[in-house]
């Protein structure tokens, strides 16, 4: 039964780099709140969040997980997400659920590549942000140099909650009860000043009150404004804390239950209500008594427990017997089985209140991103949704068993339900299943599911490169067809006229034929066949494309004229221009947008000139990094995140854009010419 109102939840998603310990400072969190008896390893694979087998074997989070407790009359619900870069999209998924995003930091490691994305993106949504220092405990560790690190990073407004006493043995708290006792660097009364001297500042009532009239402030009278600063990124909290020892642990909890915003204090995510430009913001409020609005930030399939959808209510209250759409859904569901989820283990609860986190078992048609209601009112009401790097990152997969493509085909597409940054996606242009993801290791752990949960294995190579061809200067083609077998012929003869199109123009068929001497009826069949040698290619074995065509003169035969004459005429006699009219090989040029430290970004420059890439924009960024816009060809950049790894130690991150096609060197299409073998029908 829940005894808790949306006034006492606090909604916080545990973010950071990839070893930074965020699934041990939560179990710290829960065991230090008494939700659970003792804490888990995850070396043991022991843990509340890292319950996965595959999470298990690599120890390493993979997937977000929810888990929740209670300290000091809140209810926290606190969600574990991954911090490997591969998987930064789960992370990012669930930030519409949350109010804080609190960001975990590696005493050791310093400011990581996701740590600066959560901390933007949080910043883009108008979210709390809290900065946590874990591991103070570790050797040849300088907080205060990390602290003035993290200053650098994201400005003055870092302001210590704590501080770390005896050696990091302890943490002394700086905002409720500042006793003046030592620490191991800066002094509880200095932090204190600090604090309240930033926060002051958006309340000039206080403010006037503190600095003109000397009175001290209390924590109750800074709850208003401490809230505002941190939606407003005025004030970002550090706090200091070891989740191995648990120093610093009593302290972050009091500062999530009493610091951190509820639902109604947090800014509410951007909801719209219609379509495209059409579309209007709204407002809504964690009404227990309004219409339902909740959004589905996660899902997962399970072989035993099917799909479960996991969703943050916004607006209304849930049941167990409620009837809820799923978008614009004619057809409710029943929720039947509400349920409250503490890592693999799923509680069953009576209800669900505004700013609540829950999951509904055994609804097929939902899915990622969904917003659940209870009114045709808000059919058309969505979430502004996150924005979650592309998968650029691919590989060509095939069934190593013959008979598994129906099966490959069913597995792909639930792992694509479950994880936003995973693409499936088949090319007609070079006949491939292509998957993609943020990089090697994300699809490495996609097909080892593939493998583990459902049973099939695949092959896999790089993806091959979607090259075009088309022509230069304009030609004529001219062909005649004619065939006896004894019985019927067949006779077609064609000309016509072909001249390049603007890039990325496509294709186009004039009809020029003038006295009826290709009928009408044949002149299909002419296009029909014209389009068979686009299709195929003829220079590389690569579809063509931005070619216009002209028919203008022909010949037929009353008896012996047939569609699949003027289908081969019409073929040939397009080869035959086609050759005529200097061909070329295209390549597909993509944007690519680079950030990466600033050390870095002469060797990123070095490299992407060497790969034949134009550098378009350098654009310097706060916390030392910048990034670089560029165009490259596409075929270049096989193998480019690993690359881009090495160049800035893992730091660095890109993006992929199609921007249009270009000629391939002349050295390319000599060999992608000689390594073509066209058939019969194509010479």
């Amino acid at each position: 039964m829940v005894s808790y109102s949306t006034q006492n939840i606090r909604n916080i998603a545990i973010t950071g780099h990839s070893g930074s310990g965020k699934t041990t400072l939560v179990e710290a969190l829960l065991h230090g709140a008494g939700a659970i008896s003792q804490k888990g390893s995850v070396k043991r694979g022991t843990t509340v969040c890292d319950f996965e087998p595959q999470e298990k074997t690599h120890q390493h989070s993979l997937d977000s997980a929810m888990s929740s407790l209670d300290h000091h009359g809140s209810h926290v619900n606190l969600i574990d997400t991954p911090g490997y870069p591969d998987f930064i999209g789960r992370a990012l998924a669930v930030l519409p659920a949350v109010e804080t995003c609190a960001v975990v930091v590696d005493a050791q490691a310093g400011v990581g590549m996701v740590t600066r994305k959560m901390m933007d993106q949080a910043l883009d949504r108008g979210m709390g942000r809290l900065l946590i220092v874990n591991k103070i405990d570790a050797e040849d560790v300088d907080l205060e140099a990390l602290l003035q690190q993290l200053r650098d990073a994201y400005g003055s407004q870092c302001l210590p909650l704590n501080l770390p006493a005896d050696g990091s043995a302890e943490v002394i708290d700086c905002f409720f009860q500042p006793d003046g006792r030592e620490t191991d660097f800066l002094s509880v009364a200095e932090a204190h000043v600090n604090i309240v001297d930033q926060v002051v500042e958006l309340d000039e009532e206080l403010m006037e009150q503190y600095l003109e009239q000397g009175e001290d402030i209390s924590p109750e009278q800074l709850h208003e404004p401490f809230e505002q600063a941190l939606r407003e990124g005025h004030f970002i909290p550090v706090c200091f804390v070891s989740a191995e020892t648990g120093a610093g642990v009593a302290e972050l909890l009091e500062v999530f239950a009493r610091l951190m915003p509820n639902p109604g204090e947090g800014n509410p995510p951007p909801v719209f209500r219609g379509e495209g430009d059409a579309a209007e913001q709204i407002r809504i409020e964690p009404d227990p008594a309004g219409n339902v609005i909740a959004h589905v930030f996660k899902v997962h399939i399970d072989p035993f427990v099917g799909r479960l959808g996991v969703f943050r209510i916004h607006q209304g209250t849930i049941t167990k017997d409620s009837q809820l759409f799923i978008d614009d859904g004619r057809k409710p569901f029943k929720v039947g089985h509400l349920l409250k989820l503490q890592g693999k283990d799923h509680i069953e609860i009576d209800r669900g209140v505004p700013g609540d986190i829950c999951g509904v078992a055994k609804v097929e048609d939902i899915y990622f991103d969904a917003l659940l209601h209870d009114s045709h009112d808000d059919d058309e009401v969505h979430l502004q949704s996150v924005d979650i790097p592309a998968p650029m990152y691919g590989l060509a997969i095939q069934a190593k068993s013959r008979g598994d493509e129906q099966k490959i085909s069913d597995a792909l597409h639930k792992l694509e339900a479950e994880d936003q940054s995973f693409l499936v996606e088949h090319n007609a242009a070079t006949n491939e299943t292509v998957i993609r993801g943020l990089g090697e290791f994300h699809l490495r752990i996609m097909l080892e599911k593939l493998k583990d949960r459902h049973n099939v294995d695949v092959v896999t190579r790089p993806p091959k490169i979607a090259y075009r061809e088309t022509v230069t200067t304009n030609a004529e083609g001219h062909h005649r067809h004619k065939k006896q077998t004894g019985g019927a012929g067949q006779f077609g003869e064609v000309f016509l006229r072909i001249e390049p199109l603007p890039r990325g123009t496509g294709f186009e068929f004039v009809d020029a034929v003038v006295g009826g001497v290709i009928p009408k009826p044949l002149i299909p069949a002419v296009e029909k066949g014209i389009k068979q040698a686009l299709e195929s290619g003829a220079l590389s074995g690569n579809p063509m494309q931005d070619i216009k065509v002209t028919v203008y003169d022909g010949k037929h035969h009353s008896v012996d004229s047939k569609e699949v004459a003027f289908v081969a005429a019409g073929k040939k006699a397009f080869l035959d221009a086609f050759h005529k009219a200097r061909p070329v090989v295209l390549e597909p040029i993509v944007n690519i947008n680079v950030a990466a430290p600033n050390d870095a970004m002469g060797d990123i420059n070095a490299d992407i000139s060497g790969k034949r890439g134009r550098i378009s924009n350098t654009l310097a960024l706060s916390g030392g990094m910048s990034t670089i816009t560029a165009s490259v060809p596409l075929g270049e950049l096989d193998n480019y995140q690993s690359q881009l790894k090495s160049m800035t130690g893992g730091v660095g991150s890109y993006s992929l854009s199609f921007s249009h096609y270009d000629p391939v060197p002349a050295k390319t299409q000599k060999e992608l010419k000689a390594a073509y073998k066209p058939t019969e029908d194509d010479e």
